[in-house]
Formats: C-alpha cells, sequence, structure tokens
C-alpha cells in the first residue's frame, strides 16, 4: 500500500473519530454507557471543527512519519484536512467527490474519487467504531490514562470478524467530560496510527468553502470515475 493510501485510511478513520464529543461520562461509568453516549453525539453534530497530529508507524521499513494540520466536517458528507506539515496537502470530501492533493509526496498531480468508491460513503464513518459495537467487536476498558495532560478512560475495540478497517481499535476519552483526546488504529499489516485531537469544537459555523476545492493551475487531475467509466 501506497504512501497516500495509507494517509487517506488514517484521515478517514480519524474523520470517524474528530466528531465524538461525548459530553459528561455516563452516570455508571459503564463501556456500555460511553459507547451509546458516543453515537449519540456523533449522530447530533452538524459540524465539527480541530487541529490533530498523526504518527504514522510502518514496522515494515521500521519508518514513522508526523503530520498535522486542520479538520473540518458538516453532516452529512463533507469534509476538509488542511495540512500544515506538510503545508499545503489537502484532503477534501466536497459532497460528491473525495479530492487528495498531496504535493509533498505527488507533486503535480491531483487525485479525484467518488466518495463511495473512496470508502467515504455518506461519511457517517462513526458507525465504523459505533455501530453495534458488542455485536461487531470485544470491547475492552483499558483503565485510566494522561494525555496531554489530561485524565482519560480507554476503550479498546477488537473486531469478532474479518473485513474491518483495523485489527484492534484504542480511544482514549477525558475522563471529565467524554471528549476524544486520541485514538489508535493498528492494521492487518501492522501499522500503526496515532491520532492526537486538540481544539476540538462542535456545532460551531463552518464556512462552505472549506468543503471546495480547485485544482492549481497545471496539475493533472487523475478521475478516478472517468477512467472506470463512472463505474
Amino acid at each position: 500500500m501506497g504512501h497516500n493510501a495509507l494517509r487517506i485510511a488514517a484521515l478517514l478513520g480519524a474523520s470517524a473519530l474528530l466528531a465524538l464529543p461525548l459530553g459528561a461520562q455516563s452516570s455508571a461509568g459503564s463501556v456500555d454507557g460511553l459507547l451509546a453516549r458516543a453515537a449519540a453525539a456523533y449522530n447530533g453534530a452538524r459540524t465539527a471543527t480541530a487541529t490533530f497530529e498523526q504518527t504514522l508507524t510502518n514496522p515494515m521499513t521500521g519508518t514513522s512519519t508526523v503530520s498535522r494540520g486542520e479538520f473540518l466536517r458538516q453532516q452529512p458528507d463533507k469534509f476538509s484536512f488542511r495540512f500544515t506539515d506538510p503545508s499545503g496537502d489537502r484532503i477534501v470530501a466536497d459532497g460528491t467527490s473525495l479530492w487528495v492533493y498531496t504535493p509533498s509526496t505527488t507533486p503535480g498531480q491531483v487525485i479525484k474519487l467518488p466518495l463511495a468508491e473512496a470508502g467515504a460513503g455518506s461519511l457517517d464513518l462513526g458507525a465504523q467504531f459505533f455501530a453495534s459495537p458488542r455485536e461487531r467487536f470485544v470491547v475492552g476498558d483499558g483503565g485510566q490514562a494522561t494525555v496531554a495532560g489530561k485524565a482519560t478512560r480507554v476503550l479498546t475495540l477488537t473486531p469478532r470478524k474479518a473485513g474491518e478497517m483495523f485489527t484492534k481499535a484504542t480511544v482514549w476519552l477525558d475522563a471529565s467530560d467524554g471528549t476524544l483526546r486520541q485514538f489508535e488504529t493498528v492494521d492487518g499489516m501492522g501499522i500503526k496510527r496515532r491520532v492526537v485531537v486538540r481544539d476540538l469544537k462542535v456545532n460551531v459555523p463552518v464556512q462552505a468553502a472549506a468543503f471546495a476545492f480547485s485544482p492549481p493551475r497545471g496539475v493533472r487531475v487523475v478521475d478516478r470515475a472517468a477512467l472506470t467509466g463512472g463505474r
């Protein structure tokens, strides 16, 4: 899997979680209560903004890369990743297509994909983690941990069957208000993605222009739908 494909997969996973402020802890403090609140909060978040830092570790090559930037999301099918490091990289879903522009690794080219083909669908990616979690995952309580100076509670999700995007996911939730502070996934090749979320805000105004992408002049557009005849 190429570097761009890894980044897309990682960030689609990120968009699933960056809209999950959980509010106060469940009254019983139970794992089931946290999962239920997560699903409800996700479905109720019309918009979300945050900054992120992602570390992608590949055990096959022994390499680790770090990227940072700003994330914006609007229900049901729009999101934008604007990178500050590497500066100039963008990944945008405009409601119809997914645009991947990463001049840091593939200068002079933009990839355009139908949302469904890109794995984004309606972008209700919270279902990846929180739809029927007890049926799909072995859910574990990972105890307590500190993330960026914040006390958190840790939940683990291990798929019961093949076909999920990860072999294991770990989510760190703020112990005081349930806000997502960090998450990590490991895929079938052992590639680990850890994302630290900061400055998360939900149901805030987001400009429509954030979800528009115009290819820069002179940049080649690789349109997957056109290449496959719209299939």
